[in-house]
C-alpha cells in the first residue's frame, strides 16, 4: 500500500513476479473498506506516509481489532523514533525506499511465516474454546480445581459432593477437553489464559 501510484505499481509487479498473490491500495481507508478481515496467510506492505490515515495509525487500528496481519513498513523519510514505534507495535520489518527485491522478498517470506504461525495458533485457540463450551457449569468448576493440582478428594470436599461423583465429572472433563492426562489438561488451559472461576453451587 503506497500513496505514490508508480511505486505501488512497481512493488505490485515485483511481488507478483516472485509468485505471490497481490492486491494494491492507494490509501488506508480503501484497504479498510475492501478488506476488514484477512482469514488466509497474508502480510501488508505499508508506506508510513499515507494521505489519509498514516501507516502507524493504520497499524494501531489493526492492532485494536486484534488483527494477526504482519506489517512490513516502507518509507522514504524514516527516523529512529518512527522505526522503534512501528517495531514495538509488532511490525516485522521496516525498509527504506527505494526498496530492492533482495530486501523486500525475504521480508515478505518472513512475514508470511509469522502469519502462518498466528493463524495456526488462532485455530488451536478456537478449537480449545469450542471444547470448553461443551462443559457444564459443574464440569467447569471441577476443571478449575483440577488445574490447580487438587486431588479428587479435595475437589469433592470443596464442592460438597461425593468423591465418586468427582471421578465421573473428571472423566467427562478429560473426554470433552480431549486431554489424555492432567498434564495435557493444564497445558491446554494455559494456552487460552482465561480465568476458571469455581464456586460452591451444586
Amino acid at each position: 500500500m503506497d500513496d505514490d501510484a508508480a511505486v505501488c505499481r512497481a512493488l505490485t509487479r515485483l511481488i507478483r513476479a516472485a509468485g505471490y498473490c497481490v492486491e494494491s491500495f492507494g490509501s488506508a481507508q480503501e484497504f479498510l473498506e475492501c478488506h476488514p478481515h484477512f482469514e488466509d496467510c497474508a502480510c501488508l506492505v505499508l508506506d508510513v506516509g499515507l494521505p489519509d490515515i498514516n501507516g502507524l495509525e493504520l497499524q494501531n487500528e489493526l492492532n485494536a481489532a486484534n488483527s494477526a496481519l504482519p506489517i512490513i513498513f516502507i518509507t522514504g523519510d524514516s527516523d529512529i523514533a518512527t522505526t522503534v514505534r512501528a517495531m514495538k507495535a509488532g511490525a516485522t520489518d521496516f525498509l527504506a525506499k527505494p526498496v530492492s527485491d533482495s530486501d523486500l522478498l525475504p521480508a515478505i517470506e518472513n512475514a508470511l511465516r509469522v502469519s502462518s504461525r498466528a493463524l495456526l495458533s488462532r485455530s488451536e485457540l478456537d478449537c480449545i474454546h469450542g471444547r470448553m463450551a461443551r462443559l457444564t457449569p459443574r464440569e467447569r468448576e471441577v476443571l478449575a480445581l483440577l488445574v490447580e493440582g487438587r486431588p479428587n478428594k479435595q475437589v469433592a470436599c470443596r464442592l460438597g459432593v461425593a468423591e465418586k461423583t468427582i471421578k465421573v465429572h473428571r472423566a467427562r472433563v478429560m473426554e470433552k477437553m480431549e486431554a489424555h492426562s492432567l498434564v495435557d489438561l493444564v497445558r491446554v488451559i494455559d494456552k487460552v489464559c482465561i480465568p476458571l472461576a469455581h464456586g460452591q453451587s451444586a
